[in-house]
């Protein structure tokens, strides 16, 4: 079989490669380095891997491929080819995103049958958990098709919702999870789907959306997001007659007391840092749900 990668970076040598010497192994395209570029062609194209051909990279197209990697939540592999100096640069700056690391004189050959082992080793491993997440989780699974007797709950793109799956209504409170990394929306929610109906939108552009027609009780809501961060989508739902007394609970992984005073001022009902600690988040969804 032919793993797709999607491919990006200044050294256009090593992406040529990909085309002219390692066709047989993958099906190719490439992005540009503009963060929208990048996550629209992750959408349409469904690659395997994210290939960074690395050449004198600025720091900031290193951030954008750092935001995209953490927008797809450690899901896609990240796989970074270049010589000592842009390996090293990039790591420092971005500490453990990286999945592999190929540096270079490496010839095209070697290139292909070390990112064809990786991707076979990446597969077999993340099988047992696919199944789990199916068993436990029927209704949000981005990976793998649902059972046929599950209806689809997709109200919109990227959100699903099981409280709202016809003659599915538990009685359970309903939380809407908003978050842009989607590993942090299945760990959520797998906390939480024991003892409560969970919703989950990848922006705050999704969640309104929802919540024009949807009810909540609780909104858990990431600081840190691209586009409009917490604060914004904050601050349009208490501007909504209809959304401005729901209970909210900030994620995320700041710690800066600065940026925790600015969260504050907005006066959310709670502030959890990540990593998520699944016995502190039950307790402060119960506080806040009884106060």
């Amino acid at each position: 079989m032919k793993y797709k990668v999607l491919l990006t970076g200044k050294n256009n040598v090593a992406i040529d490669e990909f085309f002219t010497k390692m066709y047989n192994s993958f099906e190719c395209q490439t992005t540009s380095n503009r963060y929208e570029d990048m996550i629209s062609h992750l959408h349409a194209f469904n690659p395997d891997a994210f290939v960074y051909c690395l050449q004198d990279e600025p720091v900031d197209d290193i951030t954008k491929i750092i935001s995209m990697k953490s927008r797809n939540a450690g899901q896609l592999p990240l796989i970074i080819i270049g010589d000592a100096a842009d390996c090293d640069k990039f790591t420092k700056a971005a500490v453990k995103v990286a999945d592999l690391i190929l540096q270079r004189p490496l010839t095209a050959a070697v290139i292909e049958q070390r990112i064809n082992v990786f991707l076979k080793q990446k597969k077999r491993m993340h099988e047992p958990i696919a199944e789990e997440l199916k068993k436990a989780d029927l209704a949000f699974n981005e990976t793998f098709p649902p059972k046929t007797d599950v209806p689809d709950v997709t109200d919109m793109p990227d959100i699903r919702d099981i409280a709202n799956i016809p003659g599915m209504t538990s009685g359970k409170k309903h939380i809407l999870v908003i978050d842009d990394d989607a590993r942090m929306l299945k760990v959520i929610k797998l906390h939480l789907h024991e003892k409560y109906d969970v919703a989950t939108a990848i922006s705050g552009k999704i969640a309104l959306k929802f919540l024009e027609t949807k009810h909540t009780d609780l909104i858990l809501l990431d600081y840190a997001m691209p586009d409009e961060n917490g604060l914004v989508v904050l601050e349009k739902l208490r501007a909504n007659p209809s959304t401005k007394n729901i209970p909210v609970i900030f994620l995320t992984g700041i710690t800066d007391r600065k940026k925790i005073q600015e969260a504050l001022v907005m006066k959310p009902q709670g502030y959890l840092l990540k990593p998520i600690n699944r016995k502190r988040l039950l307790a402060a969804i119960q506080n806040t749900l009884e106060s």
